[in-house]
Parts: C-alpha cells; structure tokens; sequence
C-alpha cells in the first residue's frame, strides 16, 4: 500500500533543499518526480508508518478506516477466486490482505524502492513496477481494481488513469481509491491548531511542487475539487456508486503529517470513490 498522505517536507536530503511552490506541472515531470521521491524515501516512510500499516492490513486512510470492516470492495467473503489490481501498492500490504481473503491480487507501484520492500516483507503476491497511465495488462484482465492513497494525486491527468483501470477491468468492475479529501487543500498541512485556518483558495487546482536549485520537480501533488473528481470518474468510464469520508475514530491517537485527531474531529481528511464499470 503505497500511501502517500502525510507528504512531510524535509523528510530527506533532497526535500531539505528543495523550494515549495504552486505551478503547472505536466504527466512526464509528475511521474518522474513521484518516481525518483519514492525511490529516495521509502526506507524511511515504511520504517515510520510500518506498524501502523502492519505487513497484511488494508488500511484506506491515516483515520485508520479497515477494509475489512469497510467492505467498500465488497463483502470479505465475495473476494475469493477475484482477479485483483493495487494500483499504488508500496510495500503491498492491501495485497497481501486480499490474499489472505483468497483473491488474486496483482501489486503495481511506480516506485522501484517500495517493491523492495514487498519483497524484503515476503508473501506471493505478484508485483509489477509500471506507470498507472500505462497498465502493462490486457483488456479485461481484472475483477476489481484499488489504490490506497496511490497515484490518483500525484498524476496530471488522472482520466488517462481511470480510464486505464477501466480497460483492465472486465464489465461489471469495481474501482475504488482514496486520496486527500479536497477541503484539506484550503487549510495549512498542519496537525495542530495551526492548521484549522483556511490559508487558500480551495478552487486553487494549482499542484504543489517541490523544485530543486535547477528548477526540476522532485515533488508534485495535483489538487481536484470534489466536484472535479466527480466528473473525472464519469470521464474515465466509470459510475459512481459511494463517496465515503471516514470520520476519526476515539482510538487513533496518531498524528500523521497534517493528520490528527484534533482535524479529525473537526474536518474530513481522507475521500474515498466508489466506481463501478456498467458494461
């Protein structure tokens, strides 16, 4: 599960001297800059947040919202004999959950550096490092298809992405993914009272990026509107069958970059789309 919330700056070398701005950035630079971020952080990011992720949960969001108890994919009992995509696997965690309920997962994950660590965790779920505006599957390959925090907001168009999903799924297919709910946008990445301001416009669809001393993008993350997600479902093929925004629960006591229960409790962080493929 490969995420990617709780972005925090600094968090190596690079980011320590990298300059935060708003600007356009385009698939190639977003990709490259995802790709080589990962590559540089995963040893610490799984080290931090691995026993919260644990080695085989399916956990949606920093609230700590569980598939198991969710069943946003349907029923733990449905899921065996499915053919299964984790879009944005990292360490593939939500893989290995889905295993163990008898599916078929397949792991795919950007970043070379997180699947070594799927590996150095073990299990026998398959895993496959490519670009997730570009599945390396047939048509139809997949009963359903996931991504935890995963790509969906670090691409420029993330309709070529949906649209991917929805040609490897066979008719009928589900589709559900999780990213940063959209109000966070218009509040600082702050986990305490700092951060329950609103400091921006929350129509501000410029990406954050992360540059370095040349100017080349070594972070980026795209912000969308709720109503933007709406309708790049509807673009990407797909039905939209639930929005889910988890509320904090009285034991998550984490704080998790800009994460906390004190924002818990007061605004949504985590948007979670349920779609459906209808033919």
């Amino acid at each position: 599960m490969n995420q990617e919330y709780g972005h925090e700056d600094g968090v190596d070398g690079d980011a320590d001297e990298a300059e935060a701005t708003r600007r356009d950035a385009g698939d190639a630079e977003s990709s490259r800059a995802s790709r080589g971020w990962w590559d540089r952080n995963a040893d610490e990011y799984q080290s931090d947040h691995g026993s919260f992720l644990g080695d085989d949960r399916f956990v949606w969001g920093p609230e700590g919202l569980d598939e198991a108890e969710a069943g946003l994919l349907g029923p733990a009992g449905s899921l065996k004999g499915l053919d299964v995509l984790e879009i944005g696997a990292g360490a593939a965690q939500c893989s290995r959950w889905l295993a163990a309920q008898g599916a078929r997962p397949v792991a795919l994950d950007l970043s070379h550096r997180q699947l070594q660590h799927a590996l150095r965790i073990g299990g026998e779920v398959p895993l496959v490092e490519a670009d997730a505006g570009a599945l390396p599957f047939r048509d139809g390959s997949f009963d359903l298809a996931c991504s935890a925090y995963g790509a969906v907001p670090f691409v420029a168009d993330p309709v070529r992405v949906f649209r991917e999903v929805r040609r490897v799924l066979r008719p009928g297919g589900r589709w559900v993914f999780s990213v940063t709910h959209p109000i966070r946008w218009a509040f600082p990445d702050e986990p305490g009272p700092e951060g329950l301001s609103v400091a921006a416009s929350y129509f501000d669809r410029t990406p954050y990026v992360e540059q370095d001393e040349r100017g080349r993008a070594v972070y980026v993350e795209h912000h969308r509107t709720i109503g933007d997600r709406v309708r790049d479902v509807v673009a990407g093929g797909f039905r939209l069958v639930d929005l889910v925004e988890p509320e904090w629960p009285a034991w998550n006591s984490q704080e998790w970059g800009g994460w906390s229960p004190l924002r818990g409790n007061l605004i949504p962080g985590t948007a979670i789309f349920v779609c459906e493929r209808d033919d």
